[in-house]
């Protein structure tokens, strides 16, 4: 599991270093009102992404099931009802997108030198939004045969892909027809290339739609409209903010916030990649009555999801607005940085159980309550940002969020902990308690960073950021993982030094 986890995290960390590139590229490429006009498009066109319905992360959990049985014609039966599905959804999602046209254009006041490009812009990113259901296949597939590794490699070359094409062609011109077309080159890359992958490693696999059957679509529907409620609320709590903004606001505006989304969504992904892996696990795990084993890999990994939460989450809340400042430029240090502290703080109690309760949660096929919460609290993320962005503006909309998150991820957790058997007080002690002290020393260490000295230089940050890294190490191996009951570091570590010697 490590293994699979760990490739994900590679993904998102090299993810992240491709974002810390581009994002000020077209940022001053495109400028404000370029930017924010593309961040629109995107979050206007990102709720075709619900006509999924759901059938993505239900396939994978029949896709599992049918792989660990070993039976390919169960598994042909689903691949193939899942690629009949996605076509159709394929098809749906152009004419919806077509149809979404008169609202982008009659309800946002688009800037002038931008409002013509924007427009091709919208229908390319709307075909690209189509032919990406299809191309989800491939991933459904690798994942449900545990085969990240390789997964995350195609992921690779996506991003550096999507790297050289950016640089090259804005180079050649500002515009956002470019970066709508960059969308399909790289998703024209990934579905060959994954597909090649596939038909090497599992020749058994057959893509013909005479193993189209009803029946499995049935089933595969009675888990997915779960799902689609859950990608509801998630859209209504990451990805409407832009469409508030510029509503009530001004395109211009959207820039800053999006700016220190990204730095949460980026560290959500992180945690995330926990989920990917546990999610077929609890699958199986349950299958096989492996209740115990289960329990132990929530309690393990929710402690870690913490951990790192913490310690990445503790430096973007006190030197996240200097590094923001430093990345963007000062004009962002302001005002992105308080949106980013008021979204880190929540995050630090919602990513560990978006990381792992969650997931485990869907694994067992107990889709209700998560998914219910979930988009309730997407429901009130939307209202709370339209009712506090007139008196707070940017500061609003991030309390929009953050709010509904904090109460979400305390409705999960509970459910999670009856769900294991695990009583909620054994689970902050095991969980919250050491990693919380633990880092206390880190807090204090980045305050005096930003209030002792002052730091805003990129050196600076460094410095404090490989100093943080170190005394979170630390406070690890000497507290809080010190005499764990399934993750002893010391022991680890003295594991590791006999081996060097042999």
């Amino acid at each position: 599991m490590l293994k699979n986890v760990g490739s994900n995290w590679i993904v998102t960390l090299v993810t992240i270093a491709v974002t810390y590139f581009l994002m000020p590229f077209v940022l001053h490429t495109l400028g404000q009102d370029g930017y924010g006009t593309w961040a629109l498009i995107n979050s206007i066109t990102g709720y075709l992404a619900l006509l999924a319905l759901g059938v993505p992360m239900a396939s994978v959990r029949y896709f599992a099931e049918h792989a660990a049985d070993r039976d390919p014609q169960k598994l042909n039966r689903a691949i193939a009802s899942c690629t009949a599905l996605y076509l159709a959804i394929g098809v749906v999602a152009l004419l919806v997108g077509l149809a979404l046209f008169p609202f982008f254009s009659l309800t946002y006041d688009l800037p002038a030198a931008w409002r013509s490009d924007a427009h091709l812009a919208f229908f390319v990113v709307v075909i690209s939004v189509a032919l990406g259901f299809v191309a989800m296949l491939p991933e459904g597939i690798m994942t449900a045969h545990d085969d990240f590794v390789v997964r995350n490699v195609v992921v690779l070359g996506r991003l550096f892909v999507r790297l050289g094409l950016t640089v090259v062609l804005l180079h050649l011109r500002a515009s956002l027809v470019f970066l709508a077309l960059i969308q399909i080159a790289c998703l024209v890359f990934d579905f060959s290339l994954s597909w090649v992958l596939i038909r090497r490693r599992y020749p058994e696999i057959r893509v013909r739609f005479a193993d189209f059957d009803w029946r499995t679509v049935r089933r595969i529907f009675s888990f997915s409209l779960f799902v689609l409620l859950l990608t509801v609320g998630a859209r209504l709590s990451f990805e409407t903010d832009a469409i508030v903004i510029g509503a009530f606001m001004d395109v211009g505006r959207i820039p800053f916030y999006t700016v220190a989304n990204t730095l949460v969504i980026y560290l959500m992904e992180f945690v995330i990649a926990i989920a990917a892996v546990v999610m077929p696990m609890a699958t199986r795990l349950n299958a096989q009555g492996r209740a115990s084993d289960l329990r132990d890999i929530f309690l393990k990994w929710s402690k870690i999801a913490t951990s790192l939460t913490l310690m990445a989450g503790l430096f973007l809340i006190v030197l996240g607005p200097q590094f923001i400042g430093w990345w963007i430029g000062p004009s962002f240090e302001g005002p992105a940085g308080e949106v980013l502290q008021i979204l880190m703080i929540s995050a630090l109690v919602f990513l560990p159980i978006r990381g792992v309760a969650q997931p485990i949660l869907m694994g067992l096929g107990k889709p209700g309550i998560p998914t219910i919460a979930f988009l309730v609290a997407g429901v009130v993320n939307l209202g709370l940002s339209v009712l506090l962005v007139g008196p707070l503006g940017l500061a609003g909309v991030a309390l929009g969020t953050a709010i509904p998150n904090v109460l979400f991820a305390l409705v999960i957790l509970v459910l999670a902990c009856r769900e294991l058997d695990t009583s909620l007080t054994h689970y902050v002690r095991y969980v919250v308690g050491r990693s919380v002290i633990g880092a206390l020393p880190v807090l204090a260490l980045l305050l005096w960073f930003r209030l002792g000295l002052g730091i805003h230089t990129i050196s600076g940050l460094v410095g404090a950021g490989a100093a943080m890294v170190i005394v979170f190490g630390l406070t690890g191996i000497l507290f809080v993982y010190r005499n764990d009951p399934y993750l002893d570091l010391p022991r680890g570590l003295a594991r590791l030094r006999g081996w060097s010697r042999v």
